[in-house]
């Protein structure tokens, strides 16, 4: 098996994240893309996004399976079946101090015809319509992190006006490194 065939390693971040903030007391919330594939309440769904508390006591039935994150809550008082497919869910972070996990979004490019269709971060492709929203925000107004698509460079002239100016030079980056969380 080569890295192309294995399964995706979101799921597995998931339910690890999920443990960490179990363990240490804090509450677990997903941030989700929503789009026809996910079952949420659609009253709750700003900007095509929904923030859902996942921890023990919001939830009842709580799976954290590799396809789908299954699991019912209450909204507004009355009970409410969530279903949500691993590849919407774009962020996985603790309600108290935001540490958690982002996850690239699912990218929308056009085909040939009037359809989008959406590559997922495992490589699958489905067909939607969609709307990237600017930030994620919860119910309270908790803004732990902002998603912010790549901005495209203005287009540039030479300092006379009459033809492209030399590209600019990319900044250097710098390596990530591990960092040792306590």
């Amino acid at each position: 098996m080569n890295a192309l065939d294995a399964t995706s390693t979101r799921p597995y971040l998931i339910r690890a994240l999920y443990e960490w903030c179990t363990d240490n007391g804090f509450t677990p919330y997903v941030a989700v893309l929503v789009d026809d594939t996910v079952q949420v309440p659609r009253e709750y769904v700003k900007n095509n996004e929904i923030v859902l508390n996942i921890s023990f006591g919001a939830t009842s039935s709580l799976k954290l399976g590799n396809d789908f994150i299954e699991f019912k809550a209450r909204f507004g008082g009355s009970a409410r079946e969530i279903q949500v497919p691993i590849g919407r869910v774009i962020a996985i972070y603790a309600r108290e101090n935001g540490q958690g996990m982002a996850f690239p979004a699912p990218v929308a490019f056009k085909t040939g015809d009037d359809s989008s269709t959406v590559a997922e971060a495992d490589g699958s492709k489905t067909e939607t319509s969609l709307t990237l929203a600017p930030s994620t925000v919860a119910q309270d107004g908790h803004n732990p992190f902002q998603l912010v698509p790549d901005a495209v460079p203005p287009k540039s002239v030479d300092k006379d006006g009459s033809g492209p100016a030399e590209p600019p030079k990319k900044p250097a980056v710098k390596r990530p490194t591990l960092k040792s969380v306590k």
